[in-house]
């Protein structure tokens, strides 16, 4: 089904449900358009001083593509830990199995003025920090440092081309307190380096 930002946050919030999400943002396009999925949302709570992340994935069905509409305020620590919940359920889901459904994350391309997608199926979140391998690690000031070494946002894939990694070692991490928003426009900056793996390691901490 091929749907614009405007019209996915219009039908879903014209029935009657009073939640709102704030989708990151990012000026380009990964992937465009989803066929055969179904959503699951995660909203930005406040329960007395916590801030809380709220599924609802009431629409889920096992064997399509879920897209995951997450609230971009939101915690990273929290989010992951909802993610791999997710991610365990499906995984491990025997009788309606669908090898070639995927999990991708939904954010806003604000320059096409549509909605657009990040695929995370075969990431797989592990919290704490990496024990081995060069360590790119993703801070919540915005920072990027490699093992020891500061790269600046606008010279990361360059870095990366001129200094030669095994793609193998390459350990991708991020502070648990950056925001969801944050870890999203970081998953963008890094998307060329990890297509060249088949599974792919995160570290939360």
């Amino acid at each position: 089904m091929k749907y614009s930002m405007l019209i996915f946050l219009f039908i879903f919030f014209s029935c009657g449900n009073k939640k709102d999400i704030l989708l990151p943002k990012s000026n380009v396009t990964l992937v465009k358009d989803i066929q055969d999925h179904s959503p699951i949302y995660i909203f930005f709570k406040i329960n007395g001083k916590d801030t809380v992340a709220d599924v609802n994935r009431k629409n889920s069905i096992i064997t399509t593509n879920w897209i995951l509409n997450i609230d971009k305020r939101l915690p990273l620590r929290l989010v992951i830990l909802e993610v791999m919940k997710l991610q365990q359920k499906k995984r491990e889901e025997k009788a309606h199995k669908n090898e070639a459904a995927l999990n991708y994350y939904s954010y806003a391309d604000s320059i096409g003025k549509n909605m657009a997608f990040i695929p995370f199926t075969e990431v797989y979140y592990k919290m704490g920090k990496p024990k081995s391998g060069t360590i790119v690690f993703f801070n919540k000031n915005n920072e990027i440092w490699v093992n020891d070494l500061a790269v600046k946002r606008a010279y990361f894939n360059a870095f990366f081309k001129n200094v030669k990694i095994n793609s193998d070692t390459i350990r991708f991490a991020f502070d648990a307190n950056m925001s969801y928003g944050m870890y999203i426009q970081n998953k963008i900056l890094m998307e060329s380096l990890e297509k060249q793996s088949d599974s792919i390691e995160e570290f939360i901490y």
